[in-house]
């Protein structure tokens, strides 16, 4: 079994900065790839950022340039940085962890952190 725990959401102005924290713990054999969304209120979830195995990233246009998805692997932890952030930004933050060697056998989800951007 494994958990995932989101942590470090909150309230911030227009032009703030945010770091979300996604911690995995268990039986955590290999990872390939680690993935954060987002969902608003009425939206469907998205993909914001991802980070595989070998540390090859990947973002959502809307968020390109202004996050940065990290890796901390002797904590098992993997950030994301948010930067310049908008009030369209404002949404409940979700890590997905893909568990595979050389495809995804398992993944889990962790319940979410919210995101507040507001003046």
């Amino acid at each position: 079994q494994v958990q995932v725990v989101e942590s470090g959401g909150g309230l911030v102005q227009p032009g703030g900065s945010l770091r979300l924290s996604c911690a995995a713990s268990g039986s955590i054999a290999s990872v390939y790839a680690v993935g954060w969304y987002r969902q608003a209120p009425g939206q469907q979830r998205e993909q914001v950022a991802q980070i595989t195995n070998s540390g090859d990233t990947d973002y959502a246009p809307s968020v390109k340039g202004r996050f940065t998805i990290s890796r901390d692997n002797a904590k098992n932890t993997v950030y994301l940085q948010m930067n310049s952030l908008k009030p369209e930004d404002t949404a409940v933050y979700l890590c997905n962890v893909e568990l595979g060697t050389y495809y995804v056998e398992y993944d889990y989800w962790g319940r979410g952190t919210q995101v507040t951007v507001s003046s």
